[in-house]
């Protein structure tokens, strides 16, 4: 299958670990050049082992949480004329913002990281995109944006994410800027929430994945990389503000369970 996009440039955030090192790579074997951006200078450099012709990619230290950080990222891809035809949007995180009591406490900086950071990025190239009559931007939102699958705050932010996506990406498709998200359930990453529970809490992940999986098990990172792939191919070009629910059956709304 022919993704089409050999030779794009893919700007990718989060990029240092798990879902986002997996998107890199997955897009570096069609053919993108990547733009990776990941706070860790350690996670970086463990992506530049892994990727393909890695010497054709770029790797930028940037922390996303940080305004300043966001801005010269901008900056420095529009300097350097690297404006992006493929974004991925992945950083976000619920910040340890998990009182479901105390939700205000940390909504501003979870909100910040998990939606404005993206439109930031977006809107910085979405004027390009236009012109040039080719974009796609994808966004790794969450099960979490449909059902109260983690923090308040963390649900609400997604849940933004994905009415932005769908709203806005009725106004750009017209120009053959496809906008998307992509809701991962339970995926294991390596040294990730579910790696630890699996070493320190076995009979909560066993009980877990038989209660609320219905695939039984986890997803793997290549599952969630390869349609984040396909949605930034040629192939997506009637995905107009699609919101892709990619769970194993975790979520409850497919749970035939009492």
């Amino acid at each position: 299958m022919n993704l089409n996009i050999e030779n794009k440039i893919a700007l990718v955030t989060g990029a240092g670990r798990g879902i986002g090192q997996g998107i890199c790579q997955n897009l570096a074997s069609e053919g993108a050049k990547i733009i990776a951006v990941s706070r860790g200078k350690e996670g970086l450099n463990d992506l530049y082992k892994k990727i393909d012709n890695h010497k054709n990619h770029l790797f930028l230290q940037k922390n996303l949480e940080v305004e300043e950080d966001v801005t010269s990222l901008i900056e420095y891809i529009k300097i350097h004329q690297l404006n992006p035809d493929i974004i991925v949007n992945n950083v976000g995180g619920n910040l340890d913002y998990t009182d479901p009591l105390k939700t205000l406490d940390g909504l501003k900086k979870v909100f910040r990281l998990n939606l404005e950071v993206s439109i930031e990025i977006n809107e910085a190239f979405l004027p390009d995109m236009i012109k040039q009559k080719w974009g796609r931007i994808c966004h790794i939102s969450s099960i979490s944006a449909l059902e109260n699958q983690g923090p308040p705050s963390y649900c609400a932010a997604k849940a933004a994410l994905n009415a932005y996506v769908r709203s806005v990406g009725r106004y750009v498709s017209e120009h053959n800027v496809i906008m998307t998200t992509v809701m991962p359930g339970a995926v294991f990453t390596e040294g990730g929430y579910w790696d630890e529970k699996s070493q320190n809490d076995p009979d909560h992940v066993n009980k877990y994945l038989n209660e609320r999986m219905a695939i039984k098990r986890f997803g793997r990172i290549d599952e969630i990389s390869s349609a984040v792939s396909f949605l930034c191919s040629d192939l997506s070009s009637f995905c107009v503000g699609t919101n892709m629910l990619i769970d194993g059956g975790q979520g409850r709304v497919f749970y035939s369970g009492e």
